[in-house]
């Protein structure tokens, strides 16, 4: 963007000199109309820096406004948790969907979802096959079936209805917005497409780019340290209370993210309005 705005500056630099140079060509030109371009070229040079200058006003007064920053806030940045905050993670309705009878779905989601591979994959420390390979371990009369849930497993995952208005009313309050998230590296390429809310972000952690993974304290070392941020000027919001304990060891307040309804009430609490 900045890149963007330079050149377009440069650009209209070179144009307006352009148009203040037109008038000298003509006036020492021979032909009969070189009069009458020249008072064309010279209206040009003198009128078209105006209309610049009123559109550049008018920008100004009616155009998007940078949100004002309060020094006197308790809190400055908020820090979301992806998943069952800003996304719905439903594994459970989305491994019912495949109608497996129950104790084949019990022992499909423990060699799965609730394996503690399936945390450990968010670290993003092998490639996929290797976690994909673990999980079959864990009930290989089921290969076939787990091998699929895996292949089809960002299908879990979608965007929450209020996830882009919130992250976008909190920005134009003024308020800086980061994510910290445990997220695999695989369902992250297949996911982060439909997370419209990340380009309201100031910064984005994902744990598979980091090797480090909620709730251990290094992750929340490496947020703070990477983007400067104050902890006693943070909150940070997450669906599980041991994650939240993490930020709160960190010196960073947490609040357990069970509702919008819930949450907004508690940031309001803390003067996030």
């Amino acid at each position: 963007m900045k890149n963007f705005k330079r050149i377009a500056a440069i650009a209209g630099v070179i144009i307006l000199l352009l148009i203040f140079c037109l008038p000298m060509v003509f006036a020492w030109g021979s032909s009969e109309n070189s009069q009458a371009l020249f008072r064309g070229a010279f209206a040009a040079a003198v009128l078209v820096p105006i209309v610049a200058y009123v559109f550049w006003m008018a920008y100004r007064i009616w155009g998007n406004k940078k949100p004002e920053e309060n020094p006197n806030r308790m809190i400055e940045n908020i820090i979301f948790d992806v998943g069952n905050v800003l996304v719905d993670y439903g594994w459970e309705n989305y491994l019912r969907g495949y109608g497996f009878p129950e104790e084949k779905f019990q022992k499909i989601a423990d060699a799965t979802f609730r394996n503690p591979v399936w945390e450990e994959q968010d670290r993003a420390m092998h490639d996929e096959s290797w976690y994909v390979d673990r999980f079959v371990e864990s009930a290989p009369e089921y290969e076939k079936e787990i091998r699929e849930v895996i292949r089809r497993d960002s299908e879990c995952i979608h965007l929450k209805d209020y996830a882009e208005t919130w992250v976008k009313y909190l920005k134009n309050q003024g308020y800086h917005l980061y994510v910290l998230s445990n997220y695999g590296s695989y369902m992250l390429d297949r996911t982060k497409q439909d997370m419209t809310f990340l380009k309201y972000m100031d910064g984005v952690i994902f744990s598979c780019d980091v090797h480090e993974i909620k709730p251990e304290a290094d992750i929340y070392k490496t947020l703070l340290k990477r983007f400067n941020l104050k902890p006693e000027k943070s909150v940070f919001l997450d669906d599980r209370e041991v994650n939240c304990e993490g930020a709160r060891k960190a010196g960073i307040r947490a609040i357990q993210f069970k509702d919008l309804k819930q949450t907004a009430g508690e940031l309001e609490k803390l003067g996030v309005k």
